[in-house]
């Protein structure tokens, strides 16, 4: 996965903001996911260092922007090293 871009469901599940790829396809499909401002229909969008991510969270929203993409599903605080709250 060194590459410069990654599956949108594949990387909310790297960066630990979903608990599983089929939780994050679920977000996706309700189109609760909005990549640069954008709904995301399909799983299979591919986003890329520098894009923004806006998903649900409890009752609000969490915005970030992807400063690189993961490697791997790591630890959290190598996960969040990936991405800064906007």
């Amino acid at each position: 996965m060194a590459g410069d871009a990654l599956r949108i469901d594949k990387l909310l599940w790297h960066l630990r903001l979903s608990k599983s790829r089929s939780l994050a396809q679920a977000l996706i499909a309700e189109g609760h996911v909005r990549l640069n401002g954008i709904r995301v229909e399909k799983p299979s969008v591919e986003a890329k260092a520098g894009d923004s991510i806006t998903l649900p969270r409890g009752e609000g929203a969490l915005a970030i922007r992807l400063l690189s993409i993961p490697q791997r599903r790591g630890p959290a605080t190598e996960a969040q090293a990936c991405y800064d709250e906007i």
